[in-house]
């Protein structure tokens, strides 16, 4: 059975207008323990995230204070709007966990607004935290499964380093044909536990390449 966001999202909708203050942004954070909240349209859809380092950045540039001559009357990022990181990254309650531990993994972030699949507007937030509570399995069982996989795909296991963290499995070492790397990282993918496959594979064969050349 395939475990999707609505099966372990929070359902606090963390979130701020555009014209919240940094010190609400601030607030926010520390009432809810987040360190990022989307920014909602008047609809109640996300348009961007403000995250703990975009604050940290401000306040780096106000302690540094403006180049010689900029005018200091106007001074950007004080609202979330200025601040924010946009678009805004979600999922929908219908969303495998496995995507969207991915899309955390993929950006270096440990929480994403849920938004309602029909209207688009904000319905909870889902935190690295809760993804993680379905990928725990030993690494040892993961491994082995690997392992397996690489034997069912005709590889030399003999020729490859793999190793797991945090979810990930990272697999290094030279494979025959290129074809065999997307075959390998997908067959990763599938085992249960397993959030992404980072691969950094050489090849002795562009057979990819060679099938594109025969087609044209």
């Amino acid at each position: 059975m395939t475990v999707r966001v609505m099966d372990v999202m929070g359902l606090v909708a963390i979130a701020v207008r555009p014209e919240a203050t940094f010190a609400e942004l601030v607030a926010t954070m520390r009432r809810f323990k987040v360190g990022a909240v989307a920014v909602i349209d008047a609809e109640g859809r996300p348009v961007g995230v403000v995250s703990e380092a975009d604050l940290l950045l401000k306040e780096i540039a106000a302690q540094s204070g403006p180049p010689s001559g900029e005018d200091v009357r106007e001074k950007p990022g004080r609202t979330a709007a200025e601040l924010m990181s946009r678009p805004a990254l979600t999922v929908t309650r219908q969303t495998p966990v496995r995507e969207a531990a991915r899309l955390m993994h993929a950006n270096r972030i440990k929480q994403l607004p849920v938004v309602d699949a029909a209207s688009g507007k904000i319905a909870g937030t889902v935190h690295q935290a809760d993804l993680l509570k379905v990928f725990i399995r030993p690494a040892a069982d993961i491994l082995t499964e690997m392992a397996d996989a690489v034997a069912d795909l005709g590889l030399n296991t003999g020729g490859l380093t793999i190793t797991i963290e945090g979810s990930v499995i990272r697999v290094e070492g030279r494979v025959a044909r290129r074809s065999q790397i997307a075959a390998l990282v997908e067959a990763g993918r599938r085992i249960e536990g397993v959030v992404d496959v980072e691969a950094d594979i050489a090849y002795d064969r562009d057979d990819v390449l060679s099938a594109s050349s025969a087609r044209l």
